[in-house]
């Protein structure tokens, strides 16, 4: 009969940011995404190609609610065309800085933090 029958994927992550078009320039920079529309204060940025790909929209949403700690979802990336510590580079070069969340400095993992302070993880491996 084949494989499971896939019911949904995720198309959109929405992230409440204070600042939607500094975050938008930002994971623009970082995923080579582009901004795919934009609805009040909120900014959809996406793949190129636009909505609905396998790569997912982020919708940053402005909202001026305190954060209380840390979020309980976090991004992960890899580089594309480079190694991790280029891309450090590359990431630190376009806003994103250092974090502490706990690690030991034994991690293949580093994290760091968006202009916002969302905490996302670079991967060591290298996805095409």
């Amino acid at each position: 009969m084949g494989g499971p029958t896939v019911a949904c994927r995720i198309t959109e992550l929405v992230l409440d940011c204070r600042d939607p078009e500094r975050l938008a320039e930002f994971w623009c920079e970082v995923l080579g995404y582009a901004v795919l529309g934009k609805e009040g204060d909120d900014v959809e940025i996406g793949p190129p190609e636009g909505f609905g790909g396998l790569r997912p929209t982020l919708v940053l949403s402005r909202s001026d609610d305190p954060r209380n700690g840390k979020l309980p979802l976090h991004f992960d990336v890899n580089a594309t065309d480079r190694d991790q510590d280029a891309e450090l580079e590359r990431l630190l070069a376009a806003g994103a800085r250092h974090a502490d969340v706990g690690q030991t400095g034994q991690e293949s993992w580093v994290v760091l933090a968006d202009p916002e302070g969302n905490e996302f993880c670079l991967l060591r491996s290298r996805v095409t």
